[in-house]
């Protein structure tokens, strides 16, 4: 509203923006993640073009921030800023490139929402990230969702071939093997296509989403579904979309379109759904007239007589708009299916005796159509037609007779020219389109019957002369020069038998949702059977599948501190560790305090201001640290992985020295759990492994394969009665989770078990872990599914510091719930047993009665989790504090569940 006064209050509206701006700039490095959020939200939204340059700034620091929740209103203040300022796309395009890489599904969809806003034929942008932005879907919230599975679907149309081919065998596991020579190289390309891993993996990690809540969630996997998925896997999304129709009544419209479309191709997709489509009374007029159009689509020869049926009790309706479409649907019926257009016209005659104009005159409409197909063998229906010409009042209806009357005048040559003579009496009286019809039925008759309608035309000639509008005078000049020669009239006249009585091509009746299938299904553009702006097409399978090796992603060591990495690299291969601590010492200890002084900056610019005095202790205590950790000739991956929790050590003590009170990170050192389940859950069957069983149970211990890793212990078993050899876990199996698999295990004997660990990263997600378990012979897909406990660590922390991290994760990090506890519930020892019975978390001591505290920490980001239950009788009140607001909502759902179940 500011910028709108500007003309009228320059002044002060200029001095209004300056104070926006300026506080904007200072709550832009607040501590709080929800005032430097809401701070960009207002900077952004500051439309003046002079603060470009700062807003640029501000939407570059805000995409490293440490909170997610401040990267996406940054991916959010990209599409304001390209909007003012479309100069700065250039620039944009690598803070897009820099979120794209970000793993939090809080951001995720926002930031591929900018993508498709300011540069969405940068598909070289999505081909490293396209593997995580699958695995991620699962838990991006409901619009990002929708966001991102149109990208995807347009992103798969580049980069895989059609699994429409005839001959298309779909093995995920397949190879494709290499050919050197020519003749080698034609017998590949005979054979059948193999579908790309990586388009399965889209069409398995979208699957899910068809049970969503969300109606535009399921319509835009449906939409993907129907524009990459094989013809065999379609039927998949059809119980989804019948689904949809019992929502309201705007979502059964858009739904019910795109079902209309698809039936069109793929009848029997919806054929057995097809009571679905039964028009209710409830419905309104928009709603049935495309339940219509879908039942005439999937009409076929078995289906039509109940088709029929049921259109007959739809033309009695009071809606009139909707008997008259259902005449037209009628009309559609008998022109698809040759054995019933006999029944249909006749039913549509009967229509004609019906006191309702409406139904009247659609009846006349379509049976002149129908009849244009035949008219030979329907005269009778003609002269039908002509008696009830006197009580037709709806002036297409009449004209339509009319127009039959002329172009079969030769099967009816004693009622045309009496309908004619009548016409002649009411021509001042009737309809532009009724006269126009007239005056082309009189030209007709003069040139088939002039000795009888001769006088007739002349007459009606002379008035269409005369009449009103110019488009009756204009054809009744050219009709008079036409068939009455004079000394003026060209050769034209010569043909008029021929002009006049061609023969006219029967139309068509077809659906009028036969040409949307160019548009993508569920966009706005193909409910309006129209381009809309911004509308980016679906471009053609490619011929050739481009290099899929483009979505291959190196995997690096998760390096925080580059700077030490080089440092150490440098002074201990190449020179020693004696060396480093011997010759020049001076300025090796420059070299380290300048290293770590930008690792701080890197660090701690974006959250906190350190004091001078503070960053000198900080820089003193880590460089001899590090000189400790080199002399000592520590392994690279450990000195790198000590290294982020050494700064927040350092930072930490030096605070403690100079007795200043200054924010840092508590501690997230995992404990040994309180409690580890003994239940195991089955991964393969006995019948489904031919022989080999296996169970797998969580350990709730630290993973020995890597931290980011859930551990977990595997009981293989053989329960045939000869030896298993060679059980391993294909290397290949894996959908995007880093596993650590178990060592082979040669030889299994009959009747024996094996007990073997390994390791799974799921990326702090509920998604399974798909893989393969092998035996020499054979391959069984099989999948671990954990649930949101399994996926934290234990940590231990005062009661002071969980207050204190309990206030940092407030607002959207917080989830709560009210619960009514079971009498037996609430003693201390079945609360805590309750919790970490289904969470994986440490217990806090709590000097407060009647309140328990639960802390944990991610295992694959490390963040915190923490869970605290307030009994308030008869009543308790559940408090999940944590950065990963999917999985903590999830884990107080499992929680409240715990707690309101009675039993151990």
């Amino acid at each position: 509203g500011l910028l709108f006064g500007f003309e009228f209050c320059f002044r002060l509206l200029t001095l209004s923006l300056h104070m926006f701006f300026f506080i904007s700039l200072l709550c832009v490095q607040d501590p709080n993640q929800l005032i430097r959020a809401s701070a960009l939200r207002v900077l952004s939204s500051i439309r003046v073009p002079i603060i470009v340059p700062i807003m640029m700034l501000a939407i570059k620091e805000a995409a490293t921030d440490l909170s997610p929740y401040v990267r996406k209103t940054a991916a959010h203040a990209i599409q304001k800023l390209y909007s003012l300022d479309p100069d700065q796309k250039e620039h944009l395009i690598e803070v897009i490139e820099k979120l794209l890489k970000d793993k939090s599904t809080l951001v995720a969809g926002s930031v591929v929402m900018a993508f498709e806003e300011v540069c969405p034929d940068r598909i070289d942008l999505i081909h490293k990230n396209y593997r995580k932005l699958c695995n991620l879907l699962v838990d991006v919230e409901e619009w990002g969702q929708v966001v991102i599975i149109h990208m995807l679907t347009r992103y798969a149309r580049t980069q895989f071939v059609s699994p429409w081919r005839e001959d298309a065998v779909f093995d995920e596991n397949s190879e494709k093997a290499f050919y050197d020579s020519e003749e080698e190289r034609r017998v590949d390309q005979s054979k059948p296509y193999i579908m790309d891993p990586d388009h399965r993996l889209l069409l398995r990690n979208t699957k899910p989403l068809l049970q969503s809540r969300n109606t535009a969630v399921v319509m835009a996997v449906s939409q993907l579904y129907w524009h990459l998925a094989p013809k065999h896997e379609l039927s998949i999304i059809t119980k989804s979309l019948v689904r949809l129709l019992r929502s309201h009544r705007e979502v059964q419209y858009i739904v019910l379109q795109n079902i209309a479309t698809m039936s069109i191709q793929r009848k029997g997709m919806f054929e057995p759904f097809m009571k679905s489509f039964y028009v209710r009374s409830t419905d309104a007029t928009h709603i049935k007239t495309l339940k219509l159009e879908i039942l005439t689509n999937l009409a076929n020869e078995a289906s039509i007589s109940t088709i029929l049926r049921e259109f007959q009790t739809y033309v009695k309706s009071q809606d009139k708009a909707f008997a008259a479409a259902t005449i037209q649907a009628i009309g559609c019926c008998a022109t698809n299916i040759s054995e019933v257009t006999d029944t249909c016209l006749n039913g549509l005659v009967l229509l004609l005796s019906n006191r309702d104009e409406t139904v009247v005159a659609e009846s006349v409409v379509v049976i002149k159509k129908l009849l244009q197909t035949q008219p030979s063998q329907h005269s009778d229906i003609i002269k039908h037609m002509a008696k009830l010409f006197d009580n037709i009042t709806v002036p297409m209806a009449r004209a339509s007779i009319l127009w039959l009357m002329g172009e079969y005048c030769e099967h009816v040559p004693k009622i045309a020219p009496d309908v004619l003579r009548k016409m002649a009496k009411t021509f001042t009286d009737e309809e532009d389109i009724v006269k126009l019809q007239i005056v082309n039925l009189a030209a007709k008759l003069y040139l088939t019957n002039s000795k009888q309608t001769k006088l007739l035309t002349q007459y009606i000639l002379n008035l269409g002369k005369y009449d009103q509008n110019y488009d009756i005078r204009d054809r009744t000049r050219f009709i008079r020069q036409l068939i009455v020669p004079n000394e003026k009239s060209g050769a034209l006249s010569k043909y008029a038998r021929r002009i006049l009585m061609a023969p006219k091509p029967a139309p068509v009746l077809q659906s009028a949702f036969k040409d949307r299938d160019r548009f993508q299904l569920g966009t706005l553009s193909h409910t309006l059977n129209s381009q809309a702006s911004g509308y980016l097409e679906l471009s053609d399978w490619p011929a050739v599948a481009p290099d899929q090796s483009v979505r291959n992603v190196e995997v690096v060591e998760p390096v925080r501190l580059p700077c030490i990495c080089l440092f150490f690299k440098d002074n201990v291969k190449n020179a020693g560790a004696p060396a480093l601590s011997k010759s020049k010492p001076a300025k090796s200890n420059e070299k380290i305090r300048s290293t770590c002084l930008r690792i701080m900056q890197h660090n701690y610019s974006l959250n906190y201001y350190l004091p001078p005095q503070i960053i000198q202790k900080t820089l003193n205590i880590m460089t001899k640290y590090i000189l400790i950790h080199i002399v000592l000739s520590i392994s690279t991956p450990f000195f790198v992985n000590c290294m982020c929790s050494l700064l927040h050590l350092c930072v930490f003590l030096a605070c403690q020295f100079d007795a200043v009170s200054w924010p840092v990170h508590v501690s997230l050192q995992a404990s040994s759990p309180v409690f580890v389940p003994e239940t195991s859950h089955e991964l393969l069957h006995r019948m489904t492994g031919k022989g080999l069983s296996a169970q797998y149970r969580f350990t709730r211990q630290p993973c020995i394969y890597g931290n980011s890793m859930v551990s977990l212990q595997l009981t293989l078993s053989n329960s045939t009665d000869q030896a298993l050899e060679n059980i391993h876990i294909s290397e290949k199996s894996s959908t995007g989770q880093n596993i650590h698999r178990f060592n082979a295990i040669e030889r299994l004997e009959p009747q024996a078990s094996v007990t073997v660990s390994m390791g799974v990263d799921f990326n702090d997600s509920t998604q399974a872990a798909n893989f393969q378990l092998c035996t020499k012979e054979d391959e069984f897909s099989v999948s671990i599914q954990p649930a949101v406990g399994e996926l934290l660590l234990p940590i231990t922390m005062s009661e002071a510091d969980f207050t204190k991290e309990q206030g940092k994760l407030v607002g959207m990090n917080e989830s709560s719930a009210t619960i009514t506890m079971m009498p037996e519930n609430v003693s201390s020892q079945s609360v805590n047993r309750k919790v970490v019975s289904v969470a994986n978390l440490g217990v806090i001591p709590s000097g407060q009665e009647n309140i328990y505290r639960f802390a944990g920490k991610t295992v694959s980001s490390g963040s915190l989790v923490l869970v605290s239950v307030a009994l308030k009788d008869p009543d308790a009140v559940i408090t999940i504090n944590t950065e990963k607001t999917v999985m903590g909502s999830m884990l107080l759902r499992q929680v409240k569940t715990a707690l309101t179940n009675s039993g151990p």
